[in-house]
């Protein structure tokens, strides 16, 4: 797999039938392992092992009704309290980041109304702090450290 700008981790990787799959601890189960979980699974430890954040209060792959429609979250980080803070987008290292990708989270933010995304191709990672009174976002020079 593709070298990302984010630390080099370990990982359970398996083969079975000419497929690939990577072991999630965060979903305690192996999942097929293409270019967006490769990302996922390297942004998780880095947040987690880098940044501090705890692992129980990261949910991988959360699922939102939205206007009777079901969207799925890459990652939702919820605080002590239950309530979610941060959304965290993941796409391909092949995937551009564009305003689509922004435009998507903004939709996932109408319903979850957190402060801070991040939004990662494990090569560019974007992080922003959302103004909820203009609905507007600035970029953070880095993404924060837990507790922010």
């Amino acid at each position: 797999m593709l070298q990302l700008n984010l630390p080099q981790y370990n990982f359970r990787i398996k083969k079975e039938n000419e497929k690939y799959f990577i072991f999630d601890s965060q979903r305690k189960r192996f999942v097929s392992l293409t270019p967006e979980e490769w990302v996922r699974q390297h942004f998780i430890r880095f947040l987690i092992e880098v940044k501090n954040y705890p692992a129980a209060y990261l949910a991988v792959e959360k699922q939102l009704n939205l206007n009777g429609m079901k969207k799925r979250c890459d990652a939702i980080l919820y605080n002590n309290n239950a309530l979610p803070v941060m959304i965290i987008e993941f796409k391909a290292p092949s995937v551009a980041i564009s305003q689509e990708t922004f435009d998507q989270v903004a939709v996932y933010n109408a319903k979850l109304k957190v402060d801070y995304f991040i939004i990662s191709n494990g090569l560019e990672h974007y992080c922003c702090k959302v103004n909820t009174e203009n609905s507007k976002y600035e970029f953070l020079p880095e993404i924060p450290v837990f507790p922010f």
